[in-house]
């Protein structure tokens, strides 16, 4: 069934994914059109009346009863076992928010901040303010390091050229990819060739150069007397078979450190998972991944009657499969709650 062929009730009963995703966004102050990858209505083919209906109330009942409720931030361990205690089906749909962090020597400078909560505060304040209230973590006249790629990465180089930076590195550990299609990526396979996005692009209009520096990440923070970040010590890296386990690993090269003038790093370096409080609250296990663990293409965990989907299920993937999730996962609580389902 596409998007565009559901009925009203239908987004009731399935606690219609988007509404989860309006939710969160309410309470981090963003507003609904989602701004930093999440998806409109247009593109999920959901009409404006369809909209009216999830909006309407955060907790919601369909004429056949089904009572669905949508929770926020768990207090902890005695508010997961009453959602257990009370309901017949909990599911688990809280993302992969842990973030990577980079454990150098000065780590606790001044300075060092993660780019999601770079990104979010400055979203906040723009919808809130115009940027007029400084709630927000500014890069203005500043000498920025982002320290990882992909997305995350890309949107920190061209928000911090927005603030107005003195200068914008971004450091990427894995080797740059070739400008064409090597011939072991032939087509359909996904283009396997380095891409230069708006935030780049931006950098280079602006700088004159790509800000990336590859194969390349922090051995040191440097802080002067008072704390605050002045320098980083980066070091080049080089792929080699670790003789243990067999896998490939991207190793420090000694005497290739360099000093680089800096006051504010932006971490950029994935995520690990789903959140620790998260899964101890409800008692679920965990993959070597640290995401929640099910059997493959289920949604049941380990805990009678507790489901996940979601990020906090894959880990950090596209917005279309966490709603291919949703939908996959609401069919599975439907059989457990029936034993049978017509989703």
């Amino acid at each position: 069934m596409q998007y565009n062929e559901m009925n009203k009730e239908q987004l009731l009963q399935l606690k219609a994914e988007l509404d989860e995703r309006y939710k969160e966004a309410k309470a981090k102050g963003l507003n609904l059109n989602m701004s930093r990858g999440k998806p409109s209505a247009t593109q999920l083919n959901v009409t404006m009346d369809m909209l009216d209906v999830i909006n309407s109330s955060s907790d919601l009942k369909s004429e056949d009863g089904t009572d669905c409720r949508n929770y926020g931030v768990l207090d902890g361990i005695p508010e997961a076992k009453k959602l257990m205690a009370d309901y017949d089906a909990v599911v688990l749909a809280c993302g992969a928010a842990n973030p990577r962090d980079i454990n150098a020597l000065g780590r606790d400078a001044n300075g060092i901040h993660f780019a999601v909560d770079f990104l979010t505060a400055t979203t906040k304040s723009l919808l809130d303010s115009d940027l007029t209230d400084g709630k927000y973590i500014n890069a203005k006249d500043k000498n920025v390091i982002v320290i990882g790629g992909g997305d995350t990465g890309n949107d920190c180089v061209g928000t911090c050229i927005r603030h107005g930076c003195k200068s914008v590195t971004q450091l990427e550990m894995m080797p740059k990819a070739p400008d064409e299609r090597a011939e072991s990526n032939p087509w359909p396979q996904w283009p396997l060739v380095c891409k230069t996005d708006y935030g780049q692009e931006e950098a280079i209009a602006v700088f004159g150069h790509d800000p990336r520096i590859y194969t390349t990440t922090v051995k040191e923070f440097k802080k002067d007397k008072k704390g605050n970040l002045e320098k980083v010590v980066t070091v080049q890296l080089e792929s080699r078979v670790d003789e243990k386990t067999g896998r490939r690993m991207m190793v420090p090269v000694e005497g290739t450190e360099k000093e680089l003038p800096c006051e504010l790093v932006l971490i950029a370096a994935g995520f690990l998972g789903t959140q620790k409080y998260l899964t101890d609250a409800f008692g679920v296990e965990v993959n070597e991944r640290t995401n929640i663990k099910t059997d493959v293409d289920k949604f049941a965990t380990n805990v009678a009657g507790v489901f996940a989907a979601g990020d906090c299920h894959t880990g950090q993937s596209l917005v279309v499969k966490a709603i291919r999730q949703g939908r996959d996962c609401a069919r599975e609580v439907d059989k457990y709650l029936m034993g049978y389902t017509n989703l």
